[in-house]
């Protein structure tokens, strides 16, 4: 017991945020939730339930969602660096999407069912590039129906997969700091993108094809890089989630300013006095 009781202690002390490797097929929560279930396992808890809120031994989070057809960076915070992850979120990413012209689908990628069919011989590389420019800067993008953004309370994909009827949320300005075309061998190409946060690349594709009088799905999405971690250099695979390679590529949290203190003291005397009900967002984890 007293070896399990160090080796959790051990894992506890951890604080910051690294990036694992998200393979296609399982959900952002799904990798989560085995990347934990793995650690507490090493840490010698017996059973452990990753999926378990209350009393959780370990405190872990993702900051920002893939598509489970995605693979890539996944950046997890893990202690005190959940709290880091709102900066994540909003930071900058690269991406690699493969996409394909002629078929369009109900969930904008080749996971869902074929709702259009347009001709795409009138659409020549140049006039691709061309229309990429359009694209590039502050733009305004529709979220598609199916993601991870939620109506009262509930995932849209979700309540999609339900029956339920959804309205697409309003257009939104992102952010697109650079977009090209890294192959054009029509009915596929390659993008290569990097955006900002709420940004998302299966409705880049979608709105392009429109734009080119056509229609299109994306086959293949690779993050390659959020923040300063990238898929090459900092991403862990999962023969290497174990304590000590964490440990090894952790980038730490900040020591906190004396400014930052005071204001955390302030905030943990007015939550003192709040009502239960109220929820520290930046605690919040996906």
């Amino acid at each position: 017991m007293a070896v399990q009781s160090s080796s959790l202690s051990k894992l506890q002390s951890l604080n910051g945020i690294f990036a694992i490797y998200k393979k296609q097929g399982p959900t952002s929560a799904d990798v989560l939730n085995s990347l934990k279930k793995v650690l507490l396992k090493e840490a010698g808890v017996a059973n452990p339930n990753p999926r378990k809120r209350k009393n959780q031994p370990l405190k872990i989070g993702h900051g920002g969602t893939l598509d489970s057809n995605a693979s890539g960076v996944l950046v997890v915070g893990i202690g005190e660096g959940t709290k880091m992850l709102t900066t994540m979120l909003a930071g900058s990413k690269k991406y690699r999407a493969v996409g394909e012209l002629g078929k369009a689908t109900d969930t904008l990628d080749v996971t869902g069912n074929v709702v259009e069919e347009k001709s795409y011989d009138h659409i020549t590389k140049d006039a691709f590039e061309e229309k990429l420019k359009q694209f590039t800067g502050e733009i305004m993008q529709v979220p598609p129906l199916y993601s991870a953004l939620k109506k009262d309370g509930q995932r849209m994909s979700v309540l999609l997969k339900q029956g339920q009827e959804v309205e697409a949320k309003p257009a939104r300005l992102v952010t697109v700091y650079s977009l090209t075309l890294q192959d054009f061998s029509p009915p596929y190409f390659t993008l290569d993108v990097e955006c900002g946060g709420g940004f998302y690349v299966r409705s880049l594709v979608d709105d392009l094809a429109k734009a080119l009088s056509s229609c299109a799905h994306i086959k293949d999405l690779t993050r390659t890089k959020q923040g300063q971690f990238t898929l090459d250099e900092h991403t862990l695979k999962e023969d290497r989630w174990t304590w000590t390679d964490i440990s090894q590529a952790l980038q730490p949290c900040p020591e906190p300013s004396g400014q930052q203190k005071n204001a955390k003291k302030a905030k943990s005397k007015h939550k003192s006095i709040a009502s239960k009900s109220e929820v520290d967002n930046g605690d919040q984890n996906d």
